[in-house]
């Protein structure tokens, strides 16, 4: 999915919204400073509107976007495996295998026999 950027209009709205606060830590920003971002990452399924948007410092946005990273790649690896792109790992993978019952290759050993006849003395 590609990603979508906010319209001129929308960062005007979102820039207005914030009142030059940061909208996560409250830090007042200077002219120019804060960033617009999204707070649901296209890749993960946000859209650019304004209820998707909201005007981080530098610091909170760098910290954000770590995160995005690290969910975004983990629902890619989700993705991968559920449909089969990638095989897991045959340690997870037997572990929820009933295991098969073993098969003899040997012959069964003859019967025993249980009763010896006294033998009478005389």
């Amino acid at each position: 999915m590609s990603r979508q950027e906010f319209s001129r209009k929308t960062k005007a709205a979102i820039i207005a919204r914030a009142d030059g606060k940061c909208e996560k830590c409250s830090g007042a920003l200077k002219p120019r400073e804060g960033e617009v971002d999204h707070i649901l990452p296209c890749a993960l399924g946000g859209e650019a509107t304004i209820a998707n948007g909201r005007l981080l410092c530098r610091v909170c946005h760098a910290t954000k976007t770590a995160d995005d990273i690290r969910r975004t790649r983990k629902a890619d690896r989700s993705r991968d495996k559920a449909s089969g792109a990638v095989k897991p790992s045959s340690a997870l993978s037997t572990r929820d295998k009933p295991k098969a019952p073993k098969i003899t290759t040997k012959p069964p050993l003859p019967p025993r026999q249980l009763f010896q006849e006294a033998k009478a003395n005389g």
